[in-house]
């Protein structure tokens, strides 16, 4: 039997420019904001046998604000920045340029003492290959963007280079499946059209 996982990005918690490496802030109001704007389409979701969610508080707080009720899952913590965790891409390359460029050249690499992003990978990836086959195979977890990216990479069997290019909105949802090492992408047809009375 294979499993489809949904993935729901979690709602925002600061503007995307600000955005920090761990960051494990509340949503703020245009979070919230969002998630009550997105509820409608978001809440079906909540009817999957499982329900899980990253263990940052936004993420909790999207998948409790969307009824989901969700498990924390340490495997779907955000990768380990080390020394850079809490800073903006821009302060650590402020900070530390050489070191950035390394880690962003070297998927093995861990210029941060964290981390380094084959090894993100292989988390969530192992994460997602272990995922138990419910009743009917349903599975939504909310999740930080960088983790649906480790694991549409991972999933796809894509060069890890591949994660830089994958752009992940907040809010947004992401499905997989399968079983494990077996990993399809699916594109869901778009949402029906409001009929003109």
């Amino acid at each position: 039997m294979s499993l489809r996982v949904t993935f729901v990005a979690a709602a925002r918690s600061s503007p995307l420019l600000a955005e920090r490496f761990e960051d494990d802030r509340p949503l703020d109001q245009a979070g919230w904001d969002e998630v009550q704007r997105v509820a409608r389409d978001l809440v079906p979701l909540a009817a999957a046998e499982l329900r899980y969610c990253s263990p940052t508080p936004r993420s909790r707080a999207t998948g409790d604000a969307l009824g989901y009720a969700p498990l924390v899952q340490l495997a779907l913590r955000d990768c380990d920045m080390g020394r850079w965790r809490g800073l903006t891409l821009g302060e650590a390359m402020a900070r530390e340029p050489e070191a950035v460029d390394a880690w962003l050249a070297d998927p093995r690499g861990t210029p941060h003492g964290g981390e380094s992003l084959l090894a993100f990978i292989a988390r969530v990836g192992g994460w997602l290959d272990t995922r138990p086959v419910g009743d009917g195979g349903r599975i939504v977890a909310v999740a930080e963007p960088s983790v649906i990216r480790a694991a549409l990479v991972y999933a796809l069997k894509a060069p890890p280079a591949t994660y830089w290019n994958i752009d992940v909105r907040p809010l947004s949802t992401t499905t997989v499946t399968g079983r494990a090492g077996r990993w399809y992408l699916r594109f869901d047809g778009a949402p029906a059209q409001p009929s003109r009375a």
